[in-house]
């Protein structure tokens, strides 16, 4: 199951992942895990630009680079909530007023795990199709990489 949907300021995306939830958490934590999947394709983030501290008031920062230019991509983000291995909350802080992101983890049994993701306070630059394929094009990449594990 791979499911969009957007209204004005919020953007929802849902996919059923076949790995058990612990794992998916894991890799949404370490950049071990994040440096294979964490962008949209045409971009990598190497490991040494990742730094996790997944506890409230910590941070989440990456640089993702584009693989046809080198052009760099910073993320700062700070861990608002941390509850292993049901959720995180994160609070994007290059988007004026911060733009939260929370991730819910759903044990569907069998190995599968539902990951809800939902971003409020969204800038409608991230809310063109474009910027939601290149999301999409991430869980893909994550899909993948769960499923090879």
């Amino acid at each position: 199951m791979n499911d969009t949907h957007t209204t004005l300021g919020e953007i929802t995306y849902t996919r059923v992942y076949d790995a058990p939830r612990d794992l998916v958490f894991r890799c949404m934590i370490r950049p071990e895990h994040l440096t294979h999947f964490w962008g949209p394709v045409g971009t990598s983030t190497p490991i040494d630009t990742i730094t996790t501290d997944p506890r409230p008031g910590s941070v989440f920062e990456t640089i993702m680079v584009n693989d046809a230019d080198g052009a760099e991509y910073p993320m700062r983000d700070v861990y608002v909530e941390v509850t292993e291995p049901e959720g995180l909350v994160w609070t994007e802080q290059g988007v004026e007023g911060g733009m939260p992101t929370s991730l819910t983890f759903t044990d569907l049994g069998n190995g599968k795990t539902e990951v809800v993701a939902h971003q409020t306070n969204v800038p409608e630059m991230y809310r063109s199709p474009e910027a939601q394929a290149g999301m999409q094009s991430s869980f893909d990449r994550l899909a993948a990489y769960v499923s090879a594990l």
